[in-house]
């Protein structure tokens, strides 16, 4: 292997800036959802596929081992190295819709959740639907040959999938969709065109190895590679594709994905179906499977025992007394109403078959059906979040041939209580086989580790005692990569062992995944996870996080925030100071600076972390005490902070552009970057006074935000706070503006910047006044920025008022009585995360809808990172975060661009060069008389 630094330095030539070295990024990326811990050599973010190849290139000239890395969701292990990690996430994004849907492209950084929402247009979605499709990437969904809850084998990845764009570890670049591809690839490979030939001729020449693939891939199976791919599929080229499917990027890398897409079954009925024991749930199986359901999830007696102390549980649940009790969840899933009439026609009959603990009905109600599957999709949480600190949470699945599902559920529950395993759950998808099961384990004794050997060896024998298979879902990775020969027998493994020397006869691509001699290489590189913080010490590295983070592509995600503290904590344990101070010096800006503290990270966590909440501490210890200081005592002369602001504002846009952002540049290099905001012409005029406003028949009391006050509306808009007024004047609905509203504020730029003293000194004020203002509680607070309105929450928690945001409050009080005489053709809608949060989005997009027959919210919309004023503090992270968004709103022009929130207004107006402005200014417009 070459050199560290003349490898670093060749890597940098290919791509200068794309090579990440620091210890903050390397240990960053060393962490992925499973329970391994390697820390690679170098980080690379690739920038296209010809700088993968040449990657390639240059590790197969120097020796170097190589990983890739997109989405970290997988379980197993397959996305660590001690060698070269390219990271293939930011720049393979694309998604193109084929065929009016019923074929989609795809690059491997894409999610799931974004390839379906651009389908969900034209009916249709991926066939596989695996639970982590939020933040799981198709690059993970081929190499780990997905599948999911509903797609069974019939429609996962190895049989929906198309074609490729495959670089192979020499760097060859093979299109799989080219009509002469089989031919480019004897052409360019053909040795392993030859050999793929001959392992399907000597494959298909021996009865014994046709007959164990058929067996072994009639149920889920993700160990090892798909040697089905040798009885589906003639040309070596097509081989090789579907090879590469679960290959967890062994063989070669999948630039590019084109997949057959199913039709979306819109119409469902679910239920809960409670069984006395484990036996007769299993038993039921067979005829409801017979009956056309699309899930049947199995829950075991610990499942729900567990479940029911998630805050979540309804009623059904909480009332059952729970002995040897299983549940099965089903769902039918139809096209159409006639098609689920035609099922639940049938269903009663069915149902006084089951030997059911308690009368089940199947629901239509969407808000039913989602506290069902809360059930079932929160198990993970319920468990992973309440283990003991220090403890790795490991989700592991295996299948089996569904008459052996009792047996091998017994076996397990067994083994745990065998082992010392408490509270581990069986949970999965009944209908395949396909169960889960959830172990906590400390690997930082011998013990422990002895302990998690023996149960491993346990589970193996059981598992293909019923005639099943060590991986169903999650792929092969480390964990299993010893038991391949075990399961497939000496004849088929000797088969793998040539697909893998074919493919990468060096051994370059992810050593020591899915094919492994080692038997001790699952207990290796095994993640410890120190105890540091709450926050961090919930955190199972699942990465679900990483998706909705504005920071994501700029800096670091919340996942890596937490192992960053982990790593630091590690550091400390272990004496090592110097990286210590390294650490600390970078998490500055990677960490606290750059973060958005917008808390979307805590809607897409399974264990509901709020990593905005962790920074906002970090920050405060890291204040300064004079800038706290001036911001405390900015809390108690609000109104004339907010006057002068305003007037600094004003006066900037009355003077040369560049000279106000030289001036605030030179601020920023002697003060900070994180102390002094950076001016761009971009912004607004300062906002207008608030003033106090009587209605002794008032039936609410209106708040305008300061961040109108701050800022100016649009360029010839007449601003939220004119808008609101003026569609209540208009539905003829009072409202009151109380007195010493200039000195109020919603707190949140005091929680933001991590300063309790400042946010409470905020609520001393504010707190008197609403009160008075509000008769006691007797009317509601209304806010119109629905940051302010989640501030206000927060500010007034235990206070006993009631805050509604402006937008909800028009949408329900006021646009029922109000004519829309100026519709408009078309709005594009940015939701916030605040709005997100509050649950505002909806109301939002039904305002628009009031006055728009075309209003669309981009698939790639997210939190523009503006919050409050750190758009202007690190402009840099409203850029990073806004990209994708941008992008996708340049391909039309709309005839009005809304938000909800003043500094949202201006992050997507800078993003996009288009004018935002708040909905209720829009609405104002289009139903003046």
């Amino acid at each position: 292997m070459a050199a560290p630094t003349e490898l670093a330095e060749r890597l940098e030539s290919l791509a200068p800036g794309s090579v990440r070295d620091r210890a903050i990024d390397r240990l960053a990326m060393a962490h992925d959802a499973s329970h391994y811990l390697m820390t690679p050599l170098s980080v690379v973010t690739v920038r296209d596929t010809a700088h993968l190849a040449q990657l390639l290139g240059v590790a197969a000239s120097s020796g170097t081992r190589v990983a890739f890395r997109s989405g970290g969701t997988s379980l197993s292990g397959q996305a660590s190295t001690t060698g070269l990690l390219l990271d293939t996430r930011a720049n393979f994004r694309a998604i193109e819709v084929l065929d009016g849907g019923e074929r989609v492209r795809v690059q491997p950084g894409a999610t799931v959740r974004q390839v379906n929402a651009r389908l969900a247009r034209h009916g249709r979605k991926l066939g596989p639907d695996p639970a982590s499709e939020a933040a799981c990437t198709i690059g993970g969904v081929v190499a780990n040959n997905s599948s999911g809850m509903a797609c069974g084998t019939e429609h996962n990845t190895y049989n929906t999938i198309v074609s490729a764009v495959l670089v192979l570890a020499d760097g060859t670049v093979l299109d799989t969709a080219a009509p002469d591809a089989d031919q480019l690839l004897r052409e360019a490979a053909p040795e392993l065109w030859a050999g793929l030939g001959e392992l399907r001729d000597l494959v298909r020449a021996d009865a014994g190895m046709v007959e164990s693939i058929r067996r072994q891939y009639a149920i889920k199976n993700t160990m090892g590679y798909g040697l089905n791919a040798f009885l589906d599929h003639d040309a070596p080229v097509d081989i090789l594709l579907h090879l590469v499917v679960g290959s967890e990027g062994t063989l070669a890398f999948v630039a590019e994905a084109t997949f057959a897409t199913l039709p979306v079954r819109t119409h469902t009925a679910t239920g809960m179906l409670y069984f006395r024991t484990l036996a007769d749930a299993t038993g039921a199986l067979p005829a409801l499977v017979a009956s056309g359901l699309a899930t049947v999830e199995l829950l075991d007696a610990t499942s729900l025992r567990v479940a029911q102390r998630d805050p979540g549980a309804d009623d059904e649940l909480l009332g059952l007394e729970v002995d040897r009790h299983a549940a099965l969840l089903v769902e039918y899933q139809e096209p159409d109403a006639d098609a689920l009439a035609a099922r639940l026609s049938a269903w009663s009959e069915l149902a006084a078959t089951l030997p059911l603990a308690q009368p089940a009905a199947l629901t239509r109600d969407a808000a039913r059906r989602n506290a069902l599957w809360h059930i079932r999709k929160d198990l993970y949480a319920t468990v992973a979040g309440n283990r003991p600190s220090g403890t790795t949470a490991m989700l592991e699945d295996i299948a089996v041939p569904v008459a052996a599902l009792r047996a091998t559920c017994e076996g397990l529950i067994e083994l745990f209580d065998r082992h010392g395993y408490e509270d581990s759950v069986i949970f999965g998808h009944a209908k395949d086989g396909n169960i889960h099961f959830m172990l906590t384990e400390h690997f930082d004794d011998p013990g422990s580790m002895r302990r998690y050997a023996e149960f491993t060896e346990d589970m193996v024998e059981l598992v293909l005692r019923n005639g099943g298979t060590l991986k169903a879902e999650h792929g092969t990775g480390r964990i299993m990569a010893p038991y391949v020969r075990r399961q497939f027998g000496d004849g088929l493994y000797g088969v793998m062992l040539s697909v893998k020397r074919l493919a990468d006869p060096d051994g370059l691509l992810n050593p020591g995944v899915l094919l492994n001699e080692d038997p001790d290489g699952p207990l290796q590189h095994l993640k410890l996870t120190p105890t540091v913080e709450a926050e961090v010490d919930r955190c199972v590295e699942c990465g679900y996080c990483e998706p909705v983070c504005p920071s994501k592509d700029l800096t670091v995600t919340p996942r890596q925030r937490i192992v960053l503290r982990r790593e630091r904590e590690r550091a400390r344990l272990a004496g090592d100071l110097a990286l210590v101070d390294e650490l600390d010096r970078d998490y500055r800006y990677d960490g606290l600076d750059t973060c958005a503290a917008d808390g979307m990270c805590q809607t897409a966590c399974p264990v509901r972390i709020d990593t905005g909440k962790l920074v906002k501490r970090l920050r405060a210890e890291h204040d300064d005490s004079l800038v706290a200081a001036g911001w405390n005592a900015a809390a108690g002369r609000w109104g004339a902070v907010t006057r002068v602001g305003a007037a600094a504002m004003t006066t900037a846009k009355l003077l040369p552009a560049p000279l106000v952002t030289a001036v605030t540049d030179l601020g920023r290099a002697v003060i900070g970057a994180d102390d002094v905001p950076r001016y761009d012409r971009g912004l607004p005029r300062g906002g207008a006074r608030r003033r106090p406003r009587e209605a002794p028949d008032a039936v609410a009391v209106y708040v305008p935000s300061c961040i109108g006050s701050l800022f100016g509306p649009a360029e010839s808009s007449q601003g939220v706070r004119e808008a609101f007024l003026a569609l209540c004047e208009r539905a003829g609905v009072a409202v009151a503006i109380p007195e010493g509203v200039e000195s109020l504020c919603c707190g949140t730029p005091w929680t933001s910047k991590g300063n309790p003293r400042g946010h409470q000194t905020m609520a001393d004020t504010a707190l008197p006044v609403l009160r008075e203002a509000t008769r006691g509680g007797e009317l509601p607070v209304i806010s119109d920025g629905v940051s302010c309105t989640e501030g206000f929450l927060h500010l007034t928690d235990g206070a006993g008022l009631t805050v509604i945001d402006a937008v909800e409050f028009i949408e329900r009080e006021v646009l029922p009585r109000l004519t829309v005489r100026r519709p408009l053709e078309s709005v594009a809608v940015h939701p916030t995360c605040s709005s997100t949060h509050l649950g505002v989005t909806d109301p939002m997009v039904r305002v628009a809808r009031a006055i728009s027959d075309d209003v669309v919210v981009p698939v790639e919309w997210g939190c523009c990172a503006f919050a409050g004023d750190r758009g202007m503090l690190h402009p840099e992270l409203t850029a990073s975060a806004t990209r994708a968004e941008a992008a996708e709103l340049a391909g039309r022009e709309f005839a009005a661009y809304a938000s909800a929130n003043r500094t949202c207004e201006l992050g997507m107006t800078r993003a996009t060069g288009r004018p935002y402005r708040h909905i209720l200014e829009l609405l104002d417009d289009a139903t003046r008389p």
